[in-house]
């Protein structure tokens, strides 16, 4: 899989594709090339039947993702040419998340800030280790942060934290993060690689169309009422009871066996 950049690697691993923000020096500061890769990345793991979970993670040791590569900000969104530029190849960015329709791991450890906290978001399962540090800057620097940042940490973690973090704009440890849902695990960090591998193979190995209609659910719970297409939540759970998968999942039951699932 030659999808790997300077500053953006991809490997598969089984039934796992890694995706890795590369840029340690400046703590995984998230730039332009970066965004760029990100959906080229997702889609070719979206593509890839084989691969049944992503995870996302920073290498280094020292970030997931410190946010936005603000060296970048003088030229890249000066005017508001350069900014709606910018804002398109974010844009793609967020799309590649948005149809991934796979399982997301976000494998977090040290500097999650900003834009990092915003793509850790993205993911169905976050784990961090205990020395990561969450936060969102924008009030110290002076940027508009926009509504759908907003909505996201109050669709999360409620209006009241929110608040705390967005006014003041400080770093918070992984302690308060695990206490306010933000992530659903923290350990140890000479475990946080074994944890997410096991979550992630976990995961594989479960039926992929059952997990495509669960997520599809958690997804139209977060949505108004309005919005919500129950009757295609409702076919995709009436194609798990007619697959071959659901065949397999009883039979392997039955001979205590474990499952091989084929997503059909």
């Amino acid at each position: 899989m030659q999808l790997s950049t300077e500053k953006m690697k991809a490997h598969k691993d089984g039934g796992v594709g890694w995706m890795i923000f590369n840029n340690p020096e400046r703590r995984n500061a998230l730039g332009l090339e970066m965004q760029q890769a990100i959906p080229k990345i997702l889609g070719e793991f979206a593509a890839d039947d084989e691969i049944r979970v992503v995870v996302m993670t920073g290498a280094g040791g020292k970030a997931f993702v410190s946010g936005a590569d603000i060296s970048e900000f003088e030229q890249r969104r000066s005017s508001p040419e350069a900014i709606a530029q910018y804002d398109q190849i974010a844009s793609d960015a967020n799309r590649g998340y948005t149809t991934l329709g796979k399982p997301l791991i976000a494998m977090i450890q040290g500097f999650c800030m900003g834009g990092g906290l915003l793509t850790a978001m993205r993911a169905d399962l976050r784990i961090a280790s205990d020395d990561s540090q969450f936060g969102v800057p924008a009030a110290r620097l002076g940027l508009g942060y926009g509504f759908g940042g907003v909505k996201a940490l109050v669709d999360l973690i409620g209006p009241s934290q929110t608040r705390e973090i967005l006014l003041t704009g400080r770093r918070f440890p992984a302690e308060d993060a695990m206490r306010w849902g933000l992530v659903n695990r923290v350990v140890p960090v000479d475990e946080l690689e074994i944890t997410v591998n096991e979550l992630a193979a976990t995961i594989a190995d479960n039926a992929p169309m059952t997990i495509n209609a669960i997520r599809k659910s958690v997804d139209a719970t977060l949505q108004d009422e309005s919005r919500r297409d129950t009757a295609a939540i409702e076919q995709l759970v009436a194609e798990c009871f007619a697959s071959e998968d659901y065949r397999e999942g009883r039979s392997a039951f039955m001979e205590k066996r474990r499952p091989v699932f084929k997503g059909r």
